[in-house]
């Protein structure tokens, strides 16, 4: 025969049990920030992520790319997991100077750059300023003139998203972890959103509801300089685009690449994906981004 007090205590060591348990299945499934990842030896990669997004993106390439070469994916300043930047205004030229302060910190005057979105944008800048030794651009940012037509309506794109981001703070973790929320996410950055692990999707919804730099993105890059002549830039290119971007469809956003780069520039139609092809096709972009580098090694073009 149990006591009362006994069954009281029972039940609130039950209770406490489940809960912990509890807890720890949220932590499993709940993205924590990473402020950079970091692995491998061998050539020195950076990876870069887009606007609103994170390192986490960059995981699965990583892991392929770091059986032979270092890489190193950080979070973009005002970005989940990245350190804070000031002002109410920011653009490229501020998150290139972050990236490059990294760079010194790590001893790498120059390097192997793959970069998404917005990090094809700052790949772009950093090649500019001769830290990169290959530029793997990504259905890049950028591709505008400025002011004009189309950098307005990517701006308007984005400002829209303020509200749905703001509502999904208020719902916290419920927003991270809704099946709702991350196929909204899911609709706007792939094309098969099954080739997408939940855990991936999660981290995108949690990086979207993190990214202080938002408002102050939209902002500044409406008041940047567009970037310089792409035909004068030395760096070896690969422009990889998404034959379902979108975000930033390709008979409008990469026009200028298309036309702008040098003739010695690769330009590959990446079939069946989205805006970010590292989250459902993983293998082919580390390949094609590994392709690039080992081509600039021997001084053959990868076909």
């Amino acid at each position: 025969m149990i006591c009362p007090d006994t069954a009281v205590q029972e039940g609130v060591s039950t209770m406490t049990s489940n809960t912990a348990k509890s807890a720890v299945a949220k932590s499993a499934t709940t993205p924590q920030p990473i402020k950079a990842l970091h692995s491998g030896s061998g050539y020195p990669v950076l990876l870069l992520h887009g606007f609103m997004l994170s390192p986490h993106c960059w995981e699965q390439v990583a892991v392929r790319l770091s059986s032979h070469c270092e890489v190193f994916a950080p979070a973009l300043a005002g970005h989940w997991g990245g350190e804070a930047i000031d002002g109410w205004s920011v653009d490229v030229h501020a998150l290139a100077d972050r990236i490059e302060d990294q760079l010194d910190e790590l001893g790498w005057r120059t390097c192997h750059i793959a970069g998404n979105s917005l990090g094809g944008w700052v790949g772009f800048e950093l090649a500019r300023r001769g830290r990169a030794r290959t530029l793997t651009a990504i259905a890049p940012a950028g591709g505008w003139n400025s002011p004009s037509l189309t950098e307005f309506r990517i701006g308007m794109k984005f400002l829209s998203l303020v509200p749905i981001v703001e509502i999904g703070k208020r719902l916290g973790g419920f927003a991270v972890n809704n099946p709702l929320a991350q196929r909204f996410a899911l609709l706007l950055l792939s094309k098969n959103a099954a080739a997408v692990a939940r855990r991936d999707a999660a981290a995108m919804v949690a990086a979207a509801l993190h990214c202080d730099v938002m408002l102050p993105m939209i902002l500044g890059s409406g008041r940047a300089p567009a970037l310089e002549d792409l035909s004068t830039l030395t760096t070896p290119v690969r422009l990889l685009m998404a034959e379902y971007d979108r975000i930033m469809p390709n008979r409008v956003y990469a026009r200028r690449f298309l036309e702008e780069l040098p003739d010695s520039a690769d330009r590959i139609l990446v079939n069946g994906v989205g805006h970010v092809p590292m989250l459902e096709a993983p293998d082919r972009i580390a390949t094609l981004i590994a392709e690039h580098i080992y081509a600039s090694r021997t001084r053959l073009r990868a076909v």
